[in-house]
């Protein structure tokens, strides 16, 4: 396969003073159909993901696996990105189809033994939600808190607990956990830290050295802006012994080249999750694009997805609509929920507006290619 040129090889040196919409616009050929805010279910693929998955389509359409030394490449080269973007290391990076895998993975993987204790909060999505109650049914206890506990509430339950499982980003109500300190209060009371980083990762900086993460997993097709089922699962070399593979294939093990090895011994990185062949389309485009967001920059990034967040909320506000949760400064995110009486959500879509009706509220979630001039199209919808 032919080297790729980067998205900034492509669009030359950047100039800093141009708005980010305006800057990456040709990387977003939605923006041509519809002012996309759905970003929280299924967002458009960025250009770069799109380009490198045609581009292996091709190459095995015309070629079949005679690249295959390159597919390989790609794996690694989305570890290494995938590590770049989290700050760990590749060999702590797994492969995974998704985020439920990826939590799974962890949930199963640990040696729970009956009167084992661990913390799970009441609004999670349900892929952090279900695997817990089937502890629970097995005889761990769950202490289950919400989010909007203080801290020192949170502090308590971690005392004596094994692990801890929280959402970077609430799938409704975007509120925006304090991960740091709920990492230095496990950290504190040697208690596992998970995260389900989905609605938040490639929106917000997230660094799983410095909030002591242990485990943490993310699909591609949100805020990523790359394929369905391709994620990844990011587990410290520290627990990489204490969690056992749920789902046991040929490529969990360290001689997994060599199919006439008998050899069970399990590979020595985050690679021993890995049951089988992986998704190679979906790890050239995810890989690409988050190789993307690095270039654009999530410390570039987040603080306009907030502020287009805030300005979705003070707009709606205005209009009247009721706003699910409080947004700060430090809790704030890509969504906002909003819901007053009628048919919202497909008032927006005639209008060429992508939301989603989530429990009786319409979820907006704007990323960083989205203007304000596209938010305020939102709201004269809303008049």
């Amino acid at each position: 396969m032919p080297d790729k040129m980067s998205v900034q090889e492509c669009k030359g040196p950047q100039e800093p003073h141009v708005p980010s919409w305006e800057r990456y616009a040709d990387q977003f050929p939605v923006r041509q159909h519809l002012v996309y805010l759905n970003h929280a279910a299924v967002a458009p693929l960025s250009k770069p993901a799109a380009d490198a998955m045609k581009h292996l389509a091709d190459d095995c359409h015309q070629y079949g696996s005679l690249h295959y030394d390159q597919w390989m490449a790609a794996y690694a080269g989305l570890r290494n990105a995938a590590a770049r973007l989290i700050n760990s290391r590749p060999s702590e990076i797994a492969l995974v189809k998704n985020t439920s895998e990826g939590i799974a993975t962890v949930a199963m993987g640990l040696d729970w033994k009956p009167g084992d204790r661990m913390i799970g909060f009441r609004e999670e999505f349900p892929a952090n939600y279900y695997p817990w109650k089937r502890l629970e049914q097995k005889g761990v206890s769950v202490e289950w808190l919400s989010v909007a506990d203080p801290l020192e509430r949170v502090e308590e339950a971690c005392r004596g607990a094994k692990l801890l499982a929280i959402s970077f980003v609430q799938f409704l109500s975007g509120y925006r956990a304090p991960i740091q300190a709920i990492g230095e209060i496990c950290h504190r009371n040697n208690c596992i830290f998970l995260v389900d980083a989905i609605q938040g990762l490639g929106a917000f900086p997230i660094d799983v050295r410095e909030s002591k993460i242990g485990a943490l997993a993310a699909d591609g097709h949100k805020w990523l802006l790359g394929p369905e089922g391709c994620g990844i699962l990011y587990v410290n070399e520290e627990l990489l012994d204490r969690i056992e593979p749920v789902e046991f294939g040929w490529t969990n093990v360290a001689g997994y080249a060599d199919y006439s090895s008998r050899d069970m011994g399990l590979r020595s990185d985050a690679g021993r999750y890995e049951c089988g062949t992986l998704n190679t389309i979906g790890c050239c485009g995810l890989k690409a694009t988050i190789e993307f967001l690095l270039e654009v920059d999530p410390r570039i990034i987040g603080p306009h997805v907030q502020n287009l967040g805030d300005r979705i909320a003070r707009g709606v506000e205005g209009l009247g609509y009721e706003v699910l949760g409080t947004r700060t400064p430090e809790t704030g995110a890509g969504i906002v929920s909003f819901r007053k009486s009628g048919a919202i959500v497909r008032l927006l879509r005639a209008a060429n507006i992508s939301t989603a009706p989530r429990g009786g509220w319409v979820r907006t979630s704007p990323h960083f290619y989205i203007s304000p001039a596209d938010i305020d199209a939102l709201l004269a919808q809303l008049h």
